[in-house]
């Protein structure tokens, strides 16, 4: 579904220098002139590290969220429609494919990656020893689904590969709770496996409820950054997460970096990726006369 209005998306600059501030202006097709950078995880109790963290869990936090300030207050140009939110698990599913994007999102030349989509009644969870494992759907979450893109390897270039992470929560509150969970995450494991033969290292992360840290866009948004390996592709490479939140959705874009990309090709597809997305709950979720 096309956008009602143009989206802008900024992201705030992490202290550590992992992610650099940057906006994309552009329309609903998620096409930007974009500058700027993001981690997430799945599901039945699996206990081999198999799980991406390319789909966030959002286990109970021990600090609280921050009050989500209503979109009157903020000043967000968003006003969701109570109508139009989803109840169950089949209409969450169908807002998440809608919203989660496809490899045209990324960029010119992006393609799905094997597999494509995550399986929509599971998603990762990150255990005591930092490790990504499988778990169920919390009771809290109606559906979450992860999409897989990359640009190929070219002209003796890696990859970028991407993540494209929309979970839909029961509400808001819900939703709020994920993402102070998340920003826990990065500060308790800040070296973490994603899945087997993957880590990241120096895991850093900040977060900004609307109008703070260039953050235009969401009700609430958060960037992590860190230095990615990968046994396949060697590294350390860029690696970044940006997650953000619309009403009781949240929304995340990963990039992976590999030889030869720099930290500007792979905060560029991010960016364009995550712009889409924020784009999409707005046209799914928003009032017709925002």
């Amino acid at each position: 579904m096309v956008s009602r209005r143009r989206v802008r998306l900024c992201v705030g600059v992490l202290s550590a220098g992992l992610l650099v501030a940057g906006c994309s202006g552009g329309g609903g097709d998620g096409t930007a002139t974009p500058a700027g950078s993001g981690s997430t995880g799945s599901s039945t109790g699996s206990k081999s590290p198999t799980a991406s963290a390319d789909t966030r869990s959002s286990p109970t936090p021990s600090v609280s969220p921050s009050p989500s300030p209503s979109p009157s207050a903020t000043g967000l140009d968003f006003t969701p429609d109570p109508d139009r939110a989803p109840k169950s698990s089949a209409e969450a599913l169908r807002l998440a494919r809608a919203v989660a994007a496809a490899p045209a999102r990324w960029g010119p030349g992006f393609v799905r990656r094997t597999p494509y989509e995550s399986d929509p009644a599971f998603r990762p969870v990150l255990d005591a020893n930092c490790v990504w494992q499988r778990g169920p759907l919390p009771s809290t979450v109606l559906a979450t689904l992860t999409r897989y893109s990359e640009l190929p390897a070219e002209d003796g270039k890696g990859p970028i590969r991407v993540a494209a992470v929309v979970t839909v929560h029961r509400t808001v509150k819900d939703a709020d709770w994920e993402m102070a969970a998340t920003l826990e995450e990065a500060l308790r494991c800040p070296d973490q496996q994603l899945r087997q033969g993957e880590r990241i290292t120096g895991l850093a992360s900040q977060g900004a409820d609307y109008g703070v840290l260039g953050n235009l866009t969401a009700e609430d948004m958060l960037t992590e950054g860190g230095k990615y390996y990968s046994d396949e592709l060697g590294g350390p490479y860029h690696y970044y997460w940006s997650q953000s939140r619309m009403g009781q959705v949240t929304v995340a874009a990963v990039g992976k970096g590999s030889e030869g990309r720099s930290m500007e090709e792979v905060n560029t597809a991010l960016l364009q990726g995550a712009g889409a997305m924020v784009s999409a709950v707005e046209s799914e979720l928003g009032a017709d006369d925002q």
